[in-house]
């Protein structure tokens, strides 16, 4: 039963990974997050806010299009390699500034926004090239802009400020490209790069459907995964004021940070504005970024696969000890390759393996610990009634000690049998015989038990007991013979509570044997079998004709010097007489 919950339990926990369930993609996500590192800034790059203040002093918002003429001038006299205006122009300018604002970005390298609108207007697309195997099955698709007045989107490059989210509705991935029923058209960031190296069309290269690559000829490729996007590292981009214009030498992206103008994008790190998101996404192309792999999710269930299998074979085929040693172990290189992976840019997921195994170890520990109390009740339930409590409450704490099947081990075997239960029979009624015999045979089990001894039958009116098995057991002869003598002493204090007379015969004999459980595959029971536990019985057998009631071995009487000689006898089943002994 244990191996087939195992072996349906793991395949069980791969189908939230199969399809994608979306908690898992939202724990996946949030793992990324706190693996990646932050990137310093390339320094090609600026953020100027437009701040309360700035909007305040000039009259509100939006400005006159003269006023960001001029601001856009000011800013690159002061040495600025290009402006981005992430800020969206739809009408024209009331005060008729338009045409200076146009000249203002044509004569210098910029960029300005379109914002995403679901109205069904697309933007204008841009020059593509695609390599591979045909236009992408698999891209983002642009869902429709606000699209700028015509004099400023001829006069300067556009792109849009893509904020697409992801699960947990986070922006942390954005696309480069996004399709549009006529072509492709860029994202503000990368055709921010577009403008810097001089490019003039995008390369796309695709592989068995997806997006594998950008290229901008005089810039360098940009790997993205088959959706077209690129993993946003969330750099702490310099910033700057309409009054400090510390610009020289870098590219500066333009926002409203003035409140109730633009609204906030929710990311791993915070709200950010839209012109802060589209800097870092220009600042993640210039430098490695993390990436999910297109084989991703076979990578991801193989590690699942391979985590949970290895763990149910050290939880089940080890001990406790090492069991939680190994359990430690693979959570510590679990912890470790997704560190390791998510240095070198590699974006795989461990979070739903750490998962899955905690869930594993808590149900193959739940069935270890189901295993170990079923096997303790079946100790208590076998030798409860043969045993001293002591002795079974050590066989259940370490079962280790009952090895089943049988083992050869050298014992102290004692045989008893009642006589006189011929004429209780045929004198007494039957209830009267059992009460009997029940008061011989317990005060007999009391004697066993105080010597460490186990019972291990009762055949009609004789008893059979076992000393050093299954515990080990020290000085085992010598304790059977005072078990005997006890067993002895407590049947002639007993003789005064029954109607009728009875005396007991008692052999004791040490030697080796094969004890354990005995019996076929249905029903078995533990005992012993060997020449010594034979020549125990037959002892016994031989005390009436002796005259005494215990006699010994010659094996068990060396250990007990006690035991004194008392002949050589012929016994049923040996050739040659035997060295008896007695008390």
């Amino acid at each position: 039963m244990k191996k087939w919950i195992s072996l349906l339990s793991i395949p069980l926990l791969c189908l939230p990974l199969l399809f994608n369930w979306q908690a898992l993609e939202i724990l996946k996500l949030k793992t990324f997050d706190a693996l990646v590192q932050t990137p310093d800034p390339s320094g090609w790059f600026v953020t100027l806010d437009i701040t309360e203040e700035d909007v305040a002093r000039l009259g509100g918002w939006p400005y006159p299009r003269q006023d960001l003429a001029r601001i856009h001038s000011d800013i690159m006299k002061a040495g600025a390699l290009g402006v981005g205006w992430v800020v969206a122009f739809p009408q024209a300018d009331r005060f008729g500034g338009d045409e200076l604002f146009a000249d203002a970005l044509l004569n210098s390298p910029s960029v300005i926004a379109m914002f995403e609108n679901s109205n069904g207007e697309y933007p204008p697309t841009t020059g593509t090239v695609i390599l591979g195997d045909g236009i992408p099955v698999e891209a983002y698709k642009s869902e429709g802009v606000i699209n700028n007045v015509p004099i400023l989107a001829q006069a300067t490059s556009q792109g849009i400020a893509v904020a697409r989210t992801d699960a947990d509705n986070l922006v942390r991935r954005l696309p480069l490209l996004l399709q549009t029923p006529d072509g492709w058209t860029p994202s503000f960031g990368i055709e921010v790069l577009k403008v810097l190296s001089s490019s003039d069309t995008y390369i796309i290269k695709t592989n068995q459907g997806q997006i594998e690559e950008l290229t901008l000829p005089n810039y360098s490729k940009i790997p993205v995964d088959g959706l077209g996007r690129r993993w946003v590292s969330w750099v702490d981009t310099p910033s700057t004021t309409l009054q400090e214009l510390d610009v020289n030498g870098k590219f500066v992206f333009i926002g409203v940070s003035a409140k109730g103008v633009m609204p906030q994008i929710a990311t791993p790190v915070g709200l950010k504005y839209p012109h802060h998101v589209q800097a870092a996404l220009a600042e993640s192309m210039t430098v490695d970024v993390p990436q999910i792999p297109g084989a991703a999710l076979l990578y991801e269930v193989l590690i699942l696969l391979s985590c949970l299998s290895l763990l149910t074979v050290i939880i089940r085929y080890t001990s406790v000890v090492a069991s939680m040693v190994g359990v430690g172990v693979m959570y510590v290189s679990v912890i470790l390759a997704a560190f390791w992976f998510a240095r070198n840019n590699i974006l795989v997921d461990f979070s739903y393996s750490a998962v899955s195994m905690t869930l594993i170890s808590m149900q193959e520990f739940w069935l270890r610990f189901g295993e170990q109390y079923k096997l303790r009740q079946q100790i208590k339930k076998q030798f409860e009634h043969y045993l001293d409590p002591r002795q079974v409450a050590r066989l259940q704490d370490n079962p280790d000690l009952l090895k089943l099947g049988g083992e050869k081990r050298t014992c102290t075997f004692l045989f008893t049998d009642v006589r006189g239960f011929t004429n209780l029979s045929e004198k007494l009624e039957p209830e009267q015989v059992t009460e009997i015999m029940n008061k011989v045979l317990t005060e007999q089990v009391k004697c066993i038990q105080a010597h460490g001894g186990m019972v291990d039958k009762f055949i009609g009116d004789a008893c059979m007991a076992i000393f050093n098995s299954p515990l080990e057991l020290d000085n085992h002869e010598k304790r059977a013979v005072a078990c005997a003598r006890d067993i002895r002493t407590a049947i002639h204090l007993l003789q005064k509570e029954l109607p009728e007379p009875i005396a007991v015969g008692i052999g004791v004999n040490t030697g080796e044997a094969v004890v354990g459980n005995m019996g076929s595959e249905s029903r078995f029971d533990y005992s012993a079998i060997g020449d010594a536990v034979n020549t125990a019985a037959r002892l016994e057998s031989a005390t009436k004709e002796a005259g005494v009631d215990i006699l010994v071995g010659k094996r068990t009487a060396l250990i007990e010097k006690q035991c004194t000689y008392h002949s050589d006898m012929k016994v049923k089943g040996k050739a040659e007489p035997l060295q008896v002994y007695t008390i």
